[in-house]
């Protein structure tokens, strides 16, 4: 495991725990990448629950960028995927107490190309799939569920 997974890994715990005492407002920002044919993109983060699969993305402040800005820019950072901010679309845009933070959370889709996944220390695999079935009995991040639904 790469050095910055491993020290991302170790904060983890010290992030939530932060959240939980501080319980800030956050915007977050999670992205379905589909392509042609119909498969979309999971991803595993290399910190928290590595063995749940997820959607990319991150957080952003509203004042610097919009939803789409911050989805281009995370898919960027985390997969070295080029999807412009234009491309995604708002699919839902939800208020959670998740993780002990304040945090609105915007689920976006764009139409990604195939592309080889340059992925970050953030993130410990990523799969293009067809179905949530192919994932086995791995567990789903309700974020990605509510997005394929």
């Amino acid at each position: 495991m790469r050095v910055r997974a491993l020290l991302l890994r170790a904060g983890s715990p010290f992030a939530q725990l932060w959240f939980r005492i501080r319980r800030p407002t956050t915007f977050g920002v999670k992205a379905l990448l589909r392509q042609e044919g119909g498969r979309f993109l999971v991803v595993r983060h290399s910190y928290a629950d590595t063995r749940r699969w997820a959607l990319p993305g991150g957080g952003y402040k509203p004042p610097r960028e919009t939803p789409a800005q911050a989805a281009a820019r995370e898919i960027h950072e985390e997969l070295g995927l080029a999807v412009p901010p234009e491309a995604f679309t708002v699919v839902d845009t939800t208020v959670t107490t998740l993780e002990g933070k304040h945090d609105t959370l915007t689920i976006l889709t764009a139409v990604a190309t195939a592309h080889p996944l340059r992925l970050s220390p953030e993130i410990a695999e990523a799969r293009w799939i067809n179905t949530l079935d192919e994932l086995g009995d791995a567990p789903i991040s309700r974020w990605l569920i509510r997005a394929v639904d």
